[in-house]
């Protein structure tokens, strides 16, 4: 697996970019707003995702590794593919994609192409208990879902991990919140973990 490339950028075209790594030119499809962030002579860091297809191995390109994570997590949903998950990162950004999944704003998941009513819905049910909250960036307001402290994504990561939905995990966390201070995220995690086995 190529977890990313880092190199001096070579080409810049409308859906793909080329970055020499070491001599080798390789090809990195990515949505427009990476691409614009790309200037061909320049050093470029990419994450990536490796899609491979009978036929062929395929590079996706992300701008950084929210982008990336988003791109793997939409994959999950049935009838969603590499091709349809960076469409969707070209039209929204990943927290406005968890607002849209959060919200079950079906109007915003159709201003992709490709996507129509059934498939936005059949996403939001697939995807809601998977996707987590959004993390501050996105273009949608803030005042609707603030962004979270780092320690909260990392104790939900590790309930999620071992075997909890993301919404159970929330829940438990709520529950064993600090009031103030600085956070132990063992502490909390042991407590969230202690609050699911009550449950």
């Amino acid at each position: 697996m190529i977890a990313f490339v880092h190199g001096r950028v070579a080409q810049v075209g409308l859906t793909s970019a080329v970055i020499d790594v070491g001599g080798v030119g390789l090809e990195l499809n990515c949505t427009p707003g990476t691409l614009a962030a790309l200037r061909e002579g320049g050093n470029a860091t990419l994450p990536t995702s490796m899609v491979v297809r009978e036929e062929s191995l395929t590079l996706f390109g992300f701008a950084d590794e929210d982008e990336k994570s988003m791109f793997e997590i939409l994959q999950t949903a049935s009838g969603v593919g590499p091709k349809l998950a960076q469409a969707m990162l070209a039209v929204h950004g990943p927290d406005d994609l968890r607002r849209a999944v959060l919200q079950e704003d079906v109007r915003t998941l159709t201003q992709v192409p490709g996507i129509g009513q059934k498939g936005a819905q059949r996403i939001i049910l697939e995807l809601k208990d998977r996707i987590g909250p959004p993390i501050g960036g996105g273009s949608g307001s803030p005042s609707q879902l603030p962004a979270e402290p780092p320690w909260r994504g990392q104790v939900r990561d590790g309930l999620v991990g071992l075997g909890w939905s993301a919404k159970e995990a929330d829940k438990a966390i709520d529950a064993v919140e600090p009031d103030s201070g600085p956070v132990d995220v063992g502490s909390v995690l042991r407590a969230a973990l202690r609050a699911l086995s009550r449950a």
